[in-house]
């Protein structure tokens, strides 16, 4: 008996030190043995006390027997739940997800209050873009985007854009029955248009489709610009059009543009002439970027809508027509510049130059042209951030109208422009302006029927909320 003790207290012993070895080698990273006891015979009852062992708690462990163990996996990470989660969805699901990666839906709302103080007969603006009210509350516009860019670096050589628009925007900027046979079928329509990017040089950027005119430096967006009304130069020049263009990046600082359009705020097209546009767009350094373009076009439609049928089957609304003989051929020539420079994050100056050249008839005459048209002139805008919330703004304006292509008379067109802006909050902002138009000749609604004024003078306040991902300009 004395025998069997001497061997069981020496077995204890030895898993003693086993165990005491596995504690310590409990908080290391690779797989840790546990272990799987088997129990024993309980020891008689009859020993002598003198002769009973030590209480020990694994005093009763006849057998150890040591096994391999994975640890306890930590938390997943949410890449690993990402994997795990789109693992458990049907291939179908998955392929919809991965195609609305990158694509983002956006909202927009615009509206304003102005008050003109000459109080014109039917409280109408004149020569304003989009602020064509006064004395009452309006919704400037109200927009939708969907955005789905090409990316190259994720794989995606392909993209396009859909922006709807709606609101008095809508009808100034859309749809002008001088420029569209069928102004009601793409009048709420802003962009649509799809790109491919050719593995060409530094990417070849291909769009086809409808797009905003980058003639000009303001844009459709209000939340992007820097004033709340737009320049006369917004006004008058194109604001889309319809057909292909291409972009090539030569090095990290220059670009080259061109384009073949249907013409100026032109759908579908007037004549048979193919507008085109060639330019660049220079970064010399971060702060600045130049902006150049020449376009080349002819404007002037060579049929009209017939009143009555002409076609012996029914032809669509708008499609029966009758040929202008002979047709205007005159050219176009539009010289666009302007250049943005930021000297610090707070602070932004832009300037941008234009001249407008048209012509009725290229040959009126046996070796002469038709006397030209002409709109020459400029703007300057500064901005400052004072605060994240608090930003003021300025633009002087210059617009020489030569022939009367923009306002329907010859006359030197000015405008001065104060704003500023407070930002409640990331997608809510509020705008206040001050604008005062002048001008050499009479051209501005007055309170009296027939009587047009030199001057008028607007106070605004618009209210623009917007939401979605994409970031920056729209």
């Amino acid at each position: 008996m004395q025998q069997r003790i001497s061997t069981l207290e020496a077995e204890v012993a030895e898993l003693k030190a086993a165990v005491h070895q596995l504690q310590a080698n409990a908080s290391a990273p690779t797989s840790q043995p546990h272990l799987v006891l088997a129990s024993a015979p309980v020891l008689p009852t009859t020993l002598p006390e003198s002769a009973a062992p030590t209480p020990d708690p694994i005093a009763n462990i006849s057998a150890v027997t040591v096994a391999p163990v994975t640890p306890q996996s930590p938390a997943a990470s949410p890449t690993q739940a990402t994997a795990t989660t789109t693992s458990a969805l049907s291939p179908d699901d998955s392929k919809t997800l991965s195609f609305l990666h990158g694509t983002t839906i956006n909202v927009a709302l615009d509206g304003y209050y102005d008050y003109n103080f000459n109080a014109p007969v039917g409280r109408v603006n004149l020569l304003r873009a989009y602020d064509v009210l006064s004395n009452e509350f309006s919704l400037n516009q109200a927009d939708v985007i969907f955005d789905h860019p090409a990316d190259v670096a994720d794989g995606r050589r392909w993209g396009g854009r859909l922006d709807l628009q709606f609101g008095q925007a809508t009808d100034t900027l859309q749809g002008n029955p001088n420029n569209e046979p069928r102004p009601d079928i793409y009048r709420n329509i802003f962009q649509a248009y799809g790109t491919y990017i050719a593995p060409i040089g530094k990417g070849l950027e291909i769009d086809f489709g409808k797009w905003g005119s980058s003639l000009g430096i303001e844009g459709n967006y209000t939340k992007d610009q820097m004033n709340y009304s737009r320049s006369f130069f917004f006004d008058f020049l194109p604001f889309y059009h319809m057909g292909i263009r291409a972009s090539l990046p030569v090095n990290d600082k220059f670009t080259i543009n061109y384009w073949v359009v249907n013409g100026t705020n032109q759908v579908e097209a007037t004549n048979g002439f193919k507008d085109e546009l060639f330019g660049f767009v220079y970064k010399p350094t971060k702060a600045i970027t130049w902006t150049a373009n020449y376009y080349l076009g002819q404007e002037h439609p060579d049929r009209e809508v017939s009143l009555t049928p002409t076609n012996p089957v029914p032809v669509q609304p708008g499609l029966d027509f009758v040929a202008i003989r002979p047709a205007p051929n005159g050219r176009t020539h539009i010289f666009d510049n302007y250049i943005t420079w930021q000297p610090t994050p707070k602070l932004t100056v832009a300037l941008e130059g234009d001249y407008f050249l048209q012509r009725l008839w290229r040959d009126q005459a046996p070796g002469e042209s038709a006397a030209p048209q002409h709109v020459i002139g400029g703007a300057a805008y500064l901005q400052y951030q004072f605060t994240p919330r608090m930003t003021f703004a300025t633009r002087a304006e210059y617009l020489s109208d030569r022939g009367g292509l923009f306002s329907g008379i010859t006359q030197a067109l000015k405008e001065n422009t104060v704003t500023f802006d407070y930002k409640f909050a990331d997608g809510f902002l509020m705008r206040y302006e001050w604008r005062r138009d002048y001008s050499n000749q009479p051209s501005f609604l007055s309170d009296t029927q027939g009587l047009l004024l030199k001057q008028q003078t607007t106070a605004t306040v618009g209210l623009l909320w917007w939401w979605g991902r994409k970031e920056g300009a729209w």
